[in-house]
Order: structure tokens, then C-alpha cells, then sequence
């Protein structure tokens, strides 16, 4: 199953939508498809479509997908890769009104050069780019809260 989830942002991203619908329509896209649209309004008979979930219910969502495509939100694709999944992120992008500006594209690209997701930069290419990341690996994802509280403590020690 894929899960595509596009975050609470109060403005849509109906353009990733509309590219992988458009490829199920095809034929070229095969996999069930559920979608937590957010404020992004979008009707759909190849997708089950829910506007916002509960935590439990998102929690099960990632758990039991497959592949993961994700707006640029970090706390997104962190969720994604604590949880193990192919992530491929997709930016939302100032031109099309779907943010307010285009730091999507530096935090995709960051995680993208770490070796950890895949990039969804031409939606034309959206049934192509599920197919490659099946056969990708991606690094292990490891959470860098003990190097960050480390550094917490070693502050908080100059004070003692």
C-alpha cells in the first residue's frame, strides 16, 4: 500500500494528487493508494481519501504501507524513516501557491543526499519514481537526539 500524506498545510497540493491519480488511471500505477489530504481538497474514486486522521489511525497508516510519499515536511519524512519506509518526498512549491516559499526543496535535498529518500521532482515521472524506490535502499535512519542532548548537558554542566 502507499500512503501519501500531505501534511496540515492551509494550502493544497491537489498537483500531486492529480500526477499519481492520472497514473492509476493509466494502468501504471497499481498499488492501493490511501491519501491524508489535509486542507487539500481532492476527489478520487482510485484513492480512499481522508481529510485529517486520528494519531492512532495515522500511526497504523504508516505502519502497514508499503512506500511513503510525503510533502517536504520534516517531521513527515522523519516519521516516515523512524518507521523503516521508502519515503519519497515531493516539494510544495511557491510558484504553484502550494507554500509561502521553497525551503521544501533544501530539506528533500538534504535527506536525499544522506542516502535516506527519494526526490519526486517531475509528478510526470510519479509511476516511474515508485518503481525505483521498491529496489532502493536507504540508510538506516539514525535519530540525532543523543548527540543533541549530549551537547544539552554539557551546557547545562557549565552551570553547576
Amino acid at each position: 500500500m502507499i500512503l501519501i500524506t500531505l501534511g496540515t498545510q492551509d494550502k493544497s497540493f491537489e498537483r500531486l494528487l492529480k500526477a499519481i491519480d492520472i497514473k492509476i488511471e493509466q494502468g501504471k500505477v497499481k498499488d492501493k493508494v490511501v491519501v491524508q489530504a489535509g486542507l487539500t481538497k481532492y476527489k478520487s474514486e482510485n484513492m480512499e481519501i481522508y481529510d485529517f486522521v486520528e494519531y492512532d489511525k495515522f500511526d497504523e497508516l504508516i505502519k502497514s504501507c508499503d512506500i511513503l510519499i510525503t510533502h517536504g515536511g520534516v517531521g513527515s519524512i522523519i516519521t516516515g524513516l523512524k518507521n523503516n519506509k521508502k519515503v519519497i518526498a515531493a516539494a510544495r512549491l511557491k510558484k504553484y501557491k502550494e507554500h509561502t516559499n521553497d525551503h521544501q526543496l533544501q530539506i528533500i535535498d538534504n535527506f536525499k543526499k544522506a542516502g535516506y529518500i527519494l526526490e519526486l521532482a517531475d509528478f510526470d515521472k510519479i509511476d516511474e519514481k515508485i518503481e525505483e524506490v521498491k529496489k532502493f535502499k536507504p540508510k538506516k535512519y539514525k535519530s540525532n537526539k543523543d548527540n543533541f542532548n549530549a551537547i544539552i548537558e554539557k551546557e547545562i554542566n557549565k552551570y553547576l
